[in-house]
């Protein structure tokens, strides 16, 4: 989402250094840059000479200035906007952003059931949903609904604290989602973490922020065991979990992309993972 006004080069490298490090899904969104980060991403792909087969391509849809939209008519101009920015007849994942309220599920299910026998998306998910949400969804749709993206990091952990503290007086244990987490891992549907590395809604980095100096004290004492770098650590506790979360990384740095993929090779022992959300200000009954 940020390579929008990246130079040529710079984009370049990103993208390469992640293929030859073995990543090759990329995230976009028709909202980013307002498109224009879906033209970079393909113009580099052109210059590099990489073959669709090489890439898969998830993107997003339904945001629009001041409201969300899901109807047939948006999300088919979408993808068709979606594939001419990346140059592409067809995308491999395409999700719906964020929660419509004015939803009407067979209007959505008349546009994926277009678009999948057209051959223009191949699987479809959803961003920001609630069980209850996907469940409405669900129900309209021929096909399974594979991916979830919520944001999740080492201090937005609002997924896994509730069911830490079940039934306890404490904020913590407010059920503000309707348990996504064990509702995705029940019904086999993959979260995918947007914002890893930050705090709040875009507020900024945890890694080496004042703000966080006991997280940041133990996040670099096990850097050290584990020979890799806190923001190699950030994406080690993510994929720590058994519910086989999916990072987006979001960053526009090949040196950060090489952290983590230094740090998809080692495992958290449980004890770590729990001082690690501890030390984020978390708390254990």
């Amino acid at each position: 989402m940020r390579i929008g006004g990246m130079e040529a080069a710079k984009v370049d490298e990103l993208i390469q250094t992640s293929l030859d490090l073995g990543i090759d899904f990329y995230d976009h969104a028709d909202i980013y840059g307002g498109g224009k980060c879906e033209e970079v991403f393909a113009a580099s792909v052109a210059r590099l000479g990489i073959g669709r087969d090489k890439l898969v391509l998830q993107s997003k849809c339904g945001i629009r200035k001041g409201y969300f939209d899901f109807s047939k008519e948006h999300i088919l101009t979408s993808v068709d906007g979606i594939l001419k920015r990346l140059d592409t007849h067809y995308i491999d994942v395409l999700l719906l952003h964020r929660p419509d309220t004015l939803v009407e599920p067979e209007e959505v299910a008349e546009a994926f059931t277009t678009l999948s026998q057209s051959g223009k998306v191949r699987n479809f998910g959803v961003s920001n949903f609630n069980p209850g949400q996907i469940e409405l969804l669900q129900a309209s749709l021929p096909m399974k609904l594979q991916a979830n993206q919520l944001q999740l990091s080492i201090t937005n952990t609002g997924m896994i604290d509730r069911g830490l503290t079940v039934n306890m007086k404490h904020n913590n244990s407010i059920d503000r989602d309707g348990g996504i987490l064990d509702y995705c891992r029940l019904k086999k549907i993959t979260i995918q973490a947007w914002s890893p590395f930050q705090y709040g809604f875009f507020e900024g980095v945890f890694i080496d922020n004042d703000k966080f100096p006991e997280l940041n004290k133990v996040l670099g004492d096990l850097s050290e065991e584990y020979g890799v770098t806190k923001t190699g650590l950030a994406i080690a506790w993510i994929q720590r979990h058994p519910a086989k979360i999916q990072s987006v990384l979001g960053t526009t740095n090949p040196d950060r992309v090489r952290q983590v993929a230094d740090a998809c090779k080692i495992q958290l022992t449980r004890p770590h993972w729990y001082e690690i959300y501890r030390a984020a200000g978390n708390i254990l009954p």
